[in-house]
């Protein structure tokens, strides 16, 4: 089994500087990406973009006196890459030994006179020999730019140079380079390779980042890109969040929440909730829950078109005096035809892709008001009654369009067996072009005391399955606090693994007017 390689543990993250747990692959707050983070460079030479070299040593440390950082952007600091000649040069005299005038050719030591080099091309540096009791040099001796120094070995003053910009806090580390010394045998001298750039310092990009065009995005990683069309960040290039990869909602006291999971790359869920008044001003809550099919073509698109259509039909049925169960089986309809219409497509489409199903979904919903609770469903999404005495017992109010709900509806098999079987979430019903017959499912109740109607995808009944078990979970306060409450719920489905999309709409029973719901 392959491994991701292995790196420094981090505690904290890179962008937002937030703490991190042992193990975690993204920031929890900013959602960083933390296997792209550059291992630690190694001890190399180090050239800031505004050429100046941080000091290595106080004075005197090393034996050799610190230059001034003002001498000019040539002038290299103790420990920098030294600057060498265009062609060779006497190398400097001993300590105490006499100093002879300018113009004067001193030859080396007879043990290190070596045949003079050919002539360099113009421009390439070559390396000046060692001077005798002189460390050898390095493999890594660098090319500073900019460091003129003449043919006749003459070091010439630097030229005036214009103030250096502020660093960026981005550093260019060069590797040795194995072919420094082609040069010094008349070889052109190799090019250096490509610089590692590591991640820019978001704290200083942003003080440098000029004001963005309008409404543009900046990516949540680097805090410094502009995040492109197709939603990745051109400065880092990370992948951004899509605005439905986390909804939350709450209308009234009505409340939704939807998460992408952790395993899906997109969130195929959607909700639409509301509230209204019926013709006698009595209040009425709605929702409605989509789960779309994923082995369909864009599943993501069949349920959001699917519960804009049927939450737009109740809430618009419904102050007209419709019954709300004939409502609710008129706006599946309309939630149907409103997929039907994406299979639409120009024959020139179908021909590329003839064997690609038709956009599906599920659809589940609830209307509440003051005494009554209707629900109605096409697929496996499912709505729960759970009363607020939790002495009272909880109920399923639906029954799945499934191979394992046929299966123990024809007595083939328990409900234990058939969930725990490979094929218990193939749906025998949904909304779609390739539907085989579009049946929606409609029942009323009439609780007899106050609770809470659970709305929601199999993405969280997964792991509450049964009704003892939603009631075990959902908060003892979610009919005052429901958008607390759905996150509570989704937090669940997450924590158990989150191997799908989760979706819950949570409904106070009785209905109670607009306006009371809390967070």
């Amino acid at each position: 089994m392959s491994q991701m390689p292995q790196q420094a543990a981090l505690t904290k993250c890179p962008s937002c500087e937030e703490p991190l747990e042992s193990g975690d692959r993204f920031c929890g707050a900013c959602g960083y990406d933390l296997s792209v983070v550059p291992a630690r460079p190694r001890d190399e030479p180090t050239i800031a973009l505004n050429g100046s070299v941080p000091s290595q040593a106080p004075p005197g440390a090393g034996g050799s006196p610190v230059p001034d950082a003002s001498a000019g952007r040539g002038t290299p600091a103790q420990g920098a890459p030294v600057p060498p000649p265009a062609a060779p040069v006497s190398p400097p005299p001993a300590q105490g030994a006499p100093v002879p005038p300018p113009g004067t050719q001193v030859p080396p030591p007879a043990e290190q006179v070596t045949p003079a080099p050919p002539p360099a091309a113009p421009g390439v540096p070559v390396p000046p020999p060692a001077a005798q009791g002189a460390p050898a040099p390095s493999s890594r001796t660098e090319v500073a730019r900019g460091s003129g120094v003449s043919a006749e070995g003459a070091v010439p003053p630097p030229p005036a140079a214009a103030a250096p910009a502020p660093s960026s806090g981005v550093r260019f580390d060069r590797r040795a380079q194995p072919e420094e010394g082609a040069a010094a045998v008349g070889r052109p001298a190799a090019q250096p390779d490509e610089y590692p750039l590591q991640a820019p310092d978001p704290r200083v990009a942003a003080e440098q980042r000029p004001a963005a065009d309008g409404d543009a995005a900046v990516c949540v990683a680097c805090r410094a890109g502009r995040v492109d069309d197709d939603g990745y960040c051109e400065n880092c290039g990370h992948a951004q969040p899509r605005e439905r990869d986390h909804m939350e909602q709450e209308c009234g006291p009505v409340a939704a929440v939807s998460d992408r999971g952790l395993r899906h790359h997109r969130n195929e869920d959607a909700f639409t909730v509301g509230a209204t008044a019926l013709p006698d001003g009595s209040p009425v809550s709605v929702a409605i829950v989509c789960d779309g099919v994923s082995s369909a073509t864009r599943p993501d698109e069949a349920s959001l078109a699917a519960s804009r259509a049927a939450g737009e039909s109740l809430l618009a049925a419904l102050p007209r005096g419709t019954h709300p169960q004939a409502a609710m089986h008129d706006a599946i309809v309309a939630a149907a035809d409103a997929v039907n219409a994406l299979a639409d497509e120009p024959e020139a489409a179908r021909e590329h892709a003839p064997h690609q199903n038709a956009p599906a979904c599920t659809i589940v919903g609830a209307v509440v008001t003051a005494g009554l609770l209707v629900v109605g469903w096409v697929g496996d999404s499912r709505v729960y009654w759970v009363p607020v005495d939790r002495s009272a017992p909880a109920a399923r109010l639906t029954e799945d369009d499934s191979w394992a709900a046929q299966m123990v509806a024809a007595g083939l098999m328990g409900e234990a067996e058939a969930y725990a079987d490979h094929r218990a979430h193939a749906i025998t019903g949904w909304l779609g072009a390739d539907a085989y017959e579009l049946e929606p499912h409609t029942a009323s109740f009439k609780p007899d005391r106050p609770g809470v109607v659970v709305v929601c995808t199999d993405g969280l009944w997964n792991y509450a399955e049964s009704a003892d078990e939603m009631a075990g979970v959902v908060p003892a306060d979610a009919a005052v606090r429901p958008l607390h409450a759905a996150r509570v719920l989704v937090g669940h489905a997450l924590d158990g693994g989150g191997h799908d999309n989760v979706t819950v709409a949570l409904v106070p029973f009785p209905a109670v007017p607009q306006g009371a719901g809390s967070a």
